[in-house]
């Protein structure tokens, strides 16, 4: 039998959460990624030493517009767990 095979049910519920913990982070590392392409692909036409103001303007706004929708993914998450707390 594996070191696993021993945990009892608290133990293996608090595994299991802290595996889901790792892989959310490891999933909002790759929006990040996957996002700062998109946000450069999106908004620089060719890089130099300054910003032009509609190439910042479009690069807060798709910013922005990520902070929104990670705060949501955030909150969804954080409900999900603790309605899997009680």
């Amino acid at each position: 039998r594996g070191k696993l095979d021993n945990l009892d049910n608290a133990e293996a519920a608090e595994l299991q959460r802290l595996i889901a913990v790792e892989q959310q982070k490891a999933q909002f590392q790759a929006q990040v990624h996957n996002f700062t392409d998109v946000c450069w692909d999106k908004c620089v036409d060719k890089p130099s030493s300054k910003l032009d103001s509609r190439t910042e303007i479009c690069l807060v706004s798709c910013v922005e517009r990520f902070i929104d929708t990670t705060l949501t993914i955030t909150n969804r998450f954080t409900q999900m767990v603790q309605k899997g707390a009680h």
